[in-house]
């Protein structure tokens, strides 16, 4: 019976080699120990993405900007509003948009996501929203966003299984206790939620896709 480490390598292999720029950005983070999106994670998003047709999509947690010139790429005709307040980040996201030929397709909003609210109201409705930043803070980042997407809009949240450890009893570091415990919480929270049909896929580190209820 095959294991899935070896599943997810097969299908992995199976996805086209991305063009030299997001080549260069992966390998950026990891060396620079920068978190972004599991391929098989943020494959399984853009899919979803261009199955609903997405056209403006706001993205909480920048880094790099990966997933951001990921989804430009994915859909030429979408527009992505993307946050992030680490400033050595923001300055690799500038250069790496700017190489891309896609900057008219993204909007750098720089700034703490739970302070910039009245900036990114201005640039909404929002067909999606993407959440990957702080962890720990999930539910208020999609509280805040959420009434801003339109009516049949959807949320995609990054790292809702976090390395599996949400299904461990047992875990020796407190922080890291303390942070699972959190998107635990989160993950039944948004699984319970009346407004939005949720479902968490196992796939790269775990994503969440919530649905706004008709």
């Amino acid at each position: 019976m095959l294991n899935n480490e070896k599943l997810h390598s097969y299908i992995e292999g199976l996805f086209p080699d991305r063009n030299d720029l997001f080549s260069e950005m992966e390998n950026y983070a990891t060396e620079h120990h920068v978190p972004i999106m599991e391929l098989s994670g943020i494959e399984t998003m853009l899919q979803l993405l261009r199955i609903h047709g997405s056209k403006r999509i706001l993205e909480v947690g920048t880094a790099i900007g990966y997933s951001a010139l990921r989804m430009a790429a994915a859909l030429p005709d979408a527009r992505i509003v993307t946050i992030e307040r680490d400033l050595e980040r923001i300055q690799t996201a500038k250069e790496y948009i700017g190489r891309s030929g896609r900057a008219e397709q993204i909007v750098l909003i720089e700034g703490d996501a739970l302070l910039v609210e009245d900036v990114i109201q201005s640039h909404g409705p929002f067909d999606a929203i993407f959440i990957d930043a702080a962890k720990g803070q999930y539910r208020k980042f999609f509280e805040l966003y959420a009434k801003y997407l339109t009516p049949d809009g959807m949320v995609v949240t990054d790292n809702v299984l976090f390395k599996g450890l949400v299904a461990e009893a047992e875990i020796e570091s407190k922080r890291t206790r303390n942070l699972v415990k959190k998107i635990d919480e989160f993950n039944r929270w948004l699984m319970n939620h009346s407004d939005y049909d949720s479902v968490i896929l196992p796939v790269g580190d775990g994503i969440a896709i919530s649905k706004k209820k008709r």
